[in-house]
This record gives C-alpha cells, sequence and structure tokens, in this order.
C-alpha cells in the first residue's frame, strides 16, 4: 500500500474525534479536504474504512483493524523522529498535558521557567481542568493525576505524592473560632468538593473511633483551585492538598488544625501516559524533570519553619 502519512494521521484523529467535521475543525481545513485523505486512504487500502450516516460515523471492521495499526505506525514513526532530533539537539517539540488547575498553577506553572532552560527545543499546551481527559482523544501526551490509575492501555509512572491536612485562614479563625476537637467541627463552614465525594470523607487519626467524618460542607465547588480560594478569603474550614498548602501556611495565610485527630495518608501523584507513546524523548523529558519539582517541594514542606521558634 502506498500511503501518506498525513492521511493516516488525519484518519486516527477521525475514528477519535468520531466526525469529520471535529477533525476538520482541529486542522482549520474544509470538510471537503478531510472527506479527500479518507477517500484517498480507502483506495490505497482497497476497503472501506468508515460506514458515514446523517448521524455520524462508525468504523468497519477494516476500519477498526487499521486503526489499531495506524495508531503503532504513527507512534513508531514519533518515537523515531523524537530519537533522532534527541540525539542532535535534546529533546524537542509540542507535549500536551492535562493536569487540575490547582496543580496547573501551584506546580507546573512555576516549573516551566526551568523546563525550557533545560530543554530549550520543547514547547508545552496545558489543558487545565479538573475532569480527567480522554487522551487518545484530546491528544493528550501527559495527565498529572492523583490517586490510582488502572488501564491496560496507559502507562501510569509516580513521580510524587502528597498528603492533605484541614487548613483555616487566620481571618476565619478570628470571626469564628479555632476547633480543638473533630466534634466541634459540626459547628463550623466546611468547604466540600462537589465533584469528588472522596474528598469529603476526612479519615480520622484514632482507631478505636469512628472512621471518617462526611463533610456536607456550608459550601462547595467542583473546582480545587476555588476551593484553595475560599479557604483563603475566610469562607470555612478545608482539607487540602500539604504541596500548595505547606508554603502558604510558611507566609502565615493558611492555619493547620487538627493534625493529631486526622489521618493523612500519602497519596501517589501519577504521571500518567499512553502506552505507545510514554518512551518518546520529549515526554521521558517533562515526567523525569517533574519529579525532581515535586520531591524539592516535598523537602521544603518537611522543613521547619525558622520563624515559628521550635
Amino acid at each position: 500500500m502506498q500511503l501518506q502519512l498525513d492521511d493516516v494521521a488525519l484518519f486516527t484523529r477521525i475514528a477519535e474525534l468520531g466526525t469529520l467535521s471535529a477533525a476538520a475543525r482541529e486542522r482549520n481545513v474544509p470538510v471537503s479536504q478531510v472527506t479527500r485523505a479518507l477517500t484517498r486512504l480507502e483506495a490505497a487500502c482497497g476497503a472501506r474504512l468508515v460506514h458515514r450516516t446523517t448521524h455520524g460515523l462508525s468504523l468497519t471492521d477494516e476500519g477498526d483493524t487499521f486503526w489499531a495499526y495506524a495508531r503503532r505506525l504513527l507512534d513508531t514513526s514519533a518515537e523515531l523522529e523524537s530519537e533522532l532530533s534527541g540525539k542532535l539537539q535534546g529533546p524537542s517539540g509540542w507535549v500536551r498535558v492535562s493536569v487540575s488547575p490547582i496543580l496547573a498553577e501551584c506546580v507546573i506553572a512555576p516549573s516551566l521557567s526551568g523546563l525550557y532552560a533545560r530543554y530549550p527545543q520543547l514547547h508545552l499546551d496545558i489543558n487545565a481542568d479538573d475532569r480527567m481527559a480522554d487522551m487518545a482523544r484530546d491528544g493528550i501526551d501527559i495527565a498529572i493525576r492523583s490517586g490510582s490509575v488502572q488501564s491496560d492501555t496507559l502507562v501510569a509512572r509516580q513521580i510524587g505524592d502528597h498528603g492533605r491536612t484541614l487548613y483555616a485562614a487566620p481571618s476565619y479563625l478570628q470571626a469564628f473560632g479555632t476547633p480543638r476537637t473533630p466534634d466541634e467541627l459540626k459547628h463550623h463552614r466546611l468547604v466540600a468538593s462537589s465533584s469528588s465525594p472522596n474528598l469529603n470523607r476526612w479519615t480520622l487519626a484514632d482507631p478505636a473511633g469512628p472512621p471518617d467524618l462526611t463533610v456536607r460542607g456550608h459550601t462547595r465547588t467542583d473546582n480545587t483551585a476555588l476551593l484553595l480560594s475560599l479557604v483563603l478569603n475566610g469562607v470555612g474550614i478545608a482539607r487540602i492538598n500539604d504541596l500548595y498548602a505547606k508554603p502558604l501556611e510558611r507566609q502565615g495565610k493558611l492555619v493547620p488544625l487538627l493534625q493529631d485527630h486526622f489521618a493523612s495518608p500519602r497519596i501517589p501523584i501519577y504521571a500518567v501516559m499512553l502506552q505507545e507513546r510514554h518512551r518518546l524523548p520529549k515526554i521521558r523529558a517533562c515526567t523525569e524533570y517533574w519529579a525532581e519539582c515535586l520531591a524539592n517541594l516535598a523537602q521544603q514542606a518537611q522543613e521547619v519553619d525558622p520563624s515559628d521558634g521550635t
């Protein structure tokens, strides 16, 4: 078969996005150009690859088989190109990253100057969203996620971990007082997650006591960055990731609460990649660099603040 690699790449996006028009919009070309590329590809294969109807499209059996091989072909081509360019000038090209807004703001953004200084040929496209991305459909190279990752099509490399602690702003404690026991929290304004119910189960440290406290919340939000902002502005008490809470604690903007009463198990942070792409030099370069950054942040979080007199 005489295949044009660009036609193969376009076909994979048609399959992932589900419509010709979506693939055309992504490339900023007319739908007719996408249709011609698909027709050209089907002629080269000698088989119909797509069923087209007024309701959308679906892959034929031949199209499904071709899609599996097409992804391997494109990944091999990208890996070869990256390896060759990497040997000449280091990791290069665009890396599309999916990450939560708060992690993007507190970890990824501060790290970029150092990443670009080390690898000048890299470029990042950052998708900051709390929702889990469909990596194949959205063209994501690296998704940075907390907790467990289970998928046969993905590779997850642990690049760090974090704990969670209850925090409030000094302004809130001045207005409403400081809780001394978990039971006193029922009289306080708590900020909860509306998108991740597991974040609203606060596990108690005492094995003889209740296993956890389920928080309904005086205020709820589906965005971790907004949750942090709400606490900083004195709206209430919340359980916050130590990675970005510790620096604010050292600055006096947040106060930790009930640390002896609530458990803070370490939660892994993973760089999640498509199985066929995780070996690309540009992707390895990013994951290794962010593993260094998270290790440095964890070390800083353990350091005693010299201003606290201990």
